[in-house]
């Protein structure tokens, strides 16, 4: 007989699991708080639109508030690591001891070099391997520069205008030989050999004696991890997180729950086979408040935000603006135990103002909706350090947002 949850309890499980079900806390963030929150979360991705804040910054200011972005920067960039750059969920920092088991499940040929002619890709690969050797890391166009013009007829480029140079580093970087040692204030990558950003890949490039890795057991604390970060959920949750192909993902479930690493349970309401972690825990009840990157970890898998939120979700950056529902860069706002309302954000740097370019309520939003939400917008444009916040009259709830907005103490 399995346990069976309701699904408040679920999402509360779930809100616990990715550190969003407490109020901040009041006293500055320290370093410490930042690692904690990235241990508890594995990975954040990475994407390069930088319309509100690069991506990776937002999960830390949604789940402790104004902190300062240097100490993922010191994470990153300083040794011992404790974040560095691979393929995950998609481009991700990540906890470097999930590297080796990452490196055995991911493949992303499509963005390297696999369609290049393999002598030509070799000798560009030996090159730019010798490069990087000499100890500066470096970027696509210093080494393109470093190395001159390589004839590369090869088209399958993923329509990215890429040169042979940038293909091979991409290449390397999925084979794990090259890793991202830092990010230029463009956010160009800074490329630089793997051993020298992760100690057990320097370790076994200079062992005589390397172990052959263990594919099976490197899934099984892949799924592992992205169970805890869950909390609660599916297969397909799962396996979502570091993007693993679900028939192993499936295996190691089974194994996380003969080891008693995973509990099968039902939810009233979402209807497919579920498991809890067993570190997970339930609160007696959620009393957070978040804005959402599109990219947030909690809303990875869109199924599973609306089986357990009540909540559909589409990026629509792609879309065309006439099209577009609810807006170009739109965050969901967590309130509690629900996801209650979602607004369209953009940090306009030249006149210092936050916009909200359209704001909508959800059904059965409760009636502090908007106040709350001026509220959390003002702690962003504090952390953002923008003068005010600007709300168009966009969306079922901008007459309340801005009337909220205009009541709260100036910045």
């Amino acid at each position: 007989m399995h346990a069976s949850l309701s699904l408040k309890q679920a999402r509360r499980i779930a809100l616990a699991a990715q550190g969003l079900d407490k109020v901040r806390p009041a006293a500055p963030v320290s370093a410490r708080a930042v690692g904690r929150t990235f241990a508890r979360l594995h990975l954040v991705q990475i994407d390069s639109v930088n319309v509100l804040s690069r991506s990776h910054y937002l999960p830390f200011f949604s789940r402790l508030g104004n902190y300062d972005r240097s100490i993922l920067q010191r994470m990153a960039g300083t040794h011992p690591r404790r974040m560095m750059e691979y393929w995950a969920h998609e481009a991700s920092f990540i906890r470097p001891e999930h590297f080796p088991d990452l490196l055995q499940w991911q493949s992303r040929k499509w963005v390297g070099a696999h369609a290049m002619d393999p002598e030509l890709r070799s000798g560009v690969a030996q090159r730019v391997l010798t490069a990087l050797s000499t100890g500066r890391a470096l970027t696509a166009a210093e080494l393109t520069a470093r190395l001159g013009h390589i004839e590369d007829r090869s088209t399958d480029n993923w329509g990215w205008n890429w040169n042979a140079v940038k293909r091979v580093l991409e290449h390397l970087f999925e084979e794990g030989l090259v890793s991202a040692a830092s990010r230029t204030d463009s956010f160009e990558r800074r490329y630089t050999l793997t051993a020298r950003v992760h100690a057990a890949a320097a370790a076994q490039t200079h062992s005589d004696t390397r172990q052959e890795p263990d594919a099976a057991a490197a899934m099984v604390r892949l799924i592992d991890a992205a169970a805890q970060a869950h909390g609660i959920g599916t297969l397909r949750c799962f396996a979502d997180y570091f993007r693993s192909p679900q028939r192993a993902a499936a295996v190691a479930v089974d194994q996380l729950v003969d080891a008693g690493r995973l509990e099968p349970v039902t939810v009233a309401g979402w209807n497919r086979p579920l498991y809890r972690h067993t570190d997970a825990v339930l609160p007696q009840a959620a009393t957070g408040r978040a804005l959402l990157s599109p990219f947030d970890s909690l809303v990875f898998e869109r199924r599973r935000l609306e089986e357990l939120f009540g909540f559909h979700y589409r990026l629509e950056i792609y879309t065309p603006e006439a099209k577009r529902r609810y807006g170009y860069y739109v965050l969901p706002f967590l309130l509690r135990d629900g996801i209650v309302a979602r607004v369209d954000l953009k940090a306009d740097r030249a006149t210092g103002s936050l916009l909200a370019r359209a704001s909508h309520a959800e059904p059965g939003a409760p009636a502090d909706t908007a106040v709350e939400l001026a509220e959390e917008l003002q702690l962003m444009a504090e952390w953002l350090e923008l003068d005010r916040i600007v709300v168009a009259p966009v969306g079922d709830l901008a007459a309340a947002l801005g009337q909220a907005v205009a009541g709260l103490h100036p910045l």
